[in-house]
């Protein structure tokens, strides 16, 4: 009877209640893990922003206080120095002048007598008519009414005004002892063209902080996600079968911590992997004693079939000769396979003539009359390779053609400029796109050769077909036939140096 299955995505599990009781009944383990959204920058490129937007707000900060303060501070002091030499120059006007005598003359070596830090321009009037007189292009209309009224009125005043674009600042004082008036017209064009350039320096020093906040902020998170990078070189390494990777230790007490519980999870999983490993290989050892047996007496049952009395008897021989071959045929799978695992697979590399080794493969296999298209740039070449996996793996590629995919139609061996590449062609339904990877999973067959009513495979050809070609650093893969035709073209290529020279060796030339 079979047990029911967690999952038949891809393969069937068997239910951990039902195999082990024990497990039933304790409380199911929950893992607890912070839910993070997946941010649209990374990790390193938010600490770098934020860096930036930091240096960049301080340093905006900063300008714009210093250039409210300095501003204020240089138009209050130039104000307040254009107005203590207007007063003066006011009070000069008014001892010079005489009411009842003032004219033309008197107003023009009166004027042309004051004294001056900076360019200006007075304007001098009488808001009875009598009289006026300027040493400037504006006159009356130049000053605002407001201002004009209050100075009539007999109270300073200062304001600043733009005429023609051009900033002035106007000073009002009135001439009580003469009835006059008197405006200054002072020029702050150099005032703005002075803070003009203060802002431009400032805006260049926010520019240039900001650029130091990023590179700053670069240093930073690299220097910081240094020790995660390692934790992912070393996260890449377990996954590649290299258990015994450990970090490094580490001063920092806060990464220290991440150190210790990653090695300590590598520490973990090593030993688990090493005592399933172990499990494994000692199961198909423990296994292969008893089956040999069990062969052997099922042969000598197959030798006197045709003396049994009834057909039942002979059928029930043929279905545990084929079972027991299938079941040799799993432990040596498992067997292998443990010995991937445990990594104690090696290359048994001797000198091979590709074209002769895949005609005696295919030769030696279930399906001997598969067509063979060799090329011809490798006849006579020798290439250096294990030849017990190099035929393992042919033969691999025929039974699963074979038993999923309708029969191999062809089988192909290429040369390429960095290797050799063999291929073999089925006329079955395909393999779909997503099921392409999932194939050379172990005791995954894929959806097709699921829905295949007595198939005998169990899913462990192409995982080792995967492994040996992986030992060798080939790689393999599936693929639609290049004809067009409903298909599968499972495709392997092998690394070859074909400028170096191969060394003599004993080992038999295939």
């Amino acid at each position: 009877m079979s047990s029911p299955c967690v999952d038949s995505a891809t393969s069937c599990r068997p239910d951990p209640a039902l195999t082990d009781p024990v497990a039933a009944e304790r409380p199911a383990r929950r893992t607890f893990v912070r839910r993070v959204t997946n941010p649209r920058l990374g990790l390193r490129a938010r600490i770098t922003l934020a860096f930036t937007l930091s240096a960049a707000l301080l340093s905006t900060l900063l300008a714009g206080t210093t250039w409210v303060l300095t501003r204020e501070n240089i138009v209050n002091q130039r104000e307040s120095s254009a107005t203590r030499q207007a007063f003066r120059n006011s009070a000069l006007i008014s001892g010079s002048l005489d009411r009842r005598t003032v004219d033309d003359k008197q107003l023009r070596d009166s004027l042309n007598s004051l004294e001056s830090d900076s360019p200006s321009r007075a304007l001098v009037l009488d808001r009875s008519g009598k009289w006026t007189y300027q040493t400037t292009a504006f006159d009356e209309k130049a000053i605002p009414p407001k201002m004009l009224d209050q100075v009539d009125g007999g109270q300073a005043s200062r304001m600043r005004i733009n005429i023609d674009g051009t900033p002035e600042l106007v000073i009002g004082i009135p001439l009580p002892d003469v009835g006059g008036l008197y405006f200054e017209f002072v020029s702050l064009a150099d005032t703005q063209s002075a803070l003009e350039s203060l802002s431009a320096s400032l805006f260049g020093a926010t520019l240039v902080t900001t650029l130091a906040g990023a590179a700053l902020g670069w240093w930073a998170s690299r220097r910081t996600l240094r020790p995660l990078a390692d934790v992912s070189v070393a996260a890449e390494a377990i996954a590649g079968g290299r258990l015994d990777t450990r970090l490094g230790a580490i001063d920092d007490p806060d990464l220290g911590v991440l150190v210790t519980s990653f090695n300590h999870m590598a520490q973990v999983l090593e030993e688990r992997m090493d005592r399933e490993g172990r499990f494994a290989s000692d199961v198909s050892h423990e296994l292969r004693s008893p089956l040999m047996t069990l062969s052997a007496s099922i042969e000598v049952l197959a030798s006197r079939r045709d003396d049994m009395p009834d057909a039942s008897a002979q059928a029930a021989v043929d279905l545990m000769v084929a079972d027991v071959a299938r079941f040799k045929q799993l432990v040596e799978d498992l067997l292998e396979i443990s010995r991937f695992d445990a990594g104690a697979a090696r290359l048994d590399l001797s000198e091979i003539r590709p074209g002769e080794l895949v005609t005696q493969s295919v030769a030696w296999s279930q399906s001997p009359d598969v067509p063979i298209e060799l090329d011809s740039d490798l006849a006579g070449v020798l290439i250096r390779a294990d030849k017990r996996r190099i035929v393992r793996v042919i033969a691999n590629l025929l039974d699963n053609a074979r038993k999923y995919g309708g029969g191999a139609t062809k089988i192909e061996l290429k040369r390429l400029a960095e290797g050799v590449q063999i291929a073999v062609e089925d006329n079955g339904p395909g393999v779909p796109t997503e099921e392409r990877e999932l194939v050379f999973d172990r005791f995954s067959r894929g959806a097709g050769s699921n829905r295949r009513a007595g198939s005998e495979g169990v899913g462990l050809g192409l995982s080792l077909v995967a492994e040996h070609v992986a030992l060798h650093k080939g790689k393999v893969w599936v693929e639609d036939r290049l004809d067009g035709e409903p298909g599968a073209r499972f495709v392997v290529e092998l690394p070859v140096a074909w400028d170096e020279p191969l060394e003599p060796m004993d080992e038999d030339i295939a």
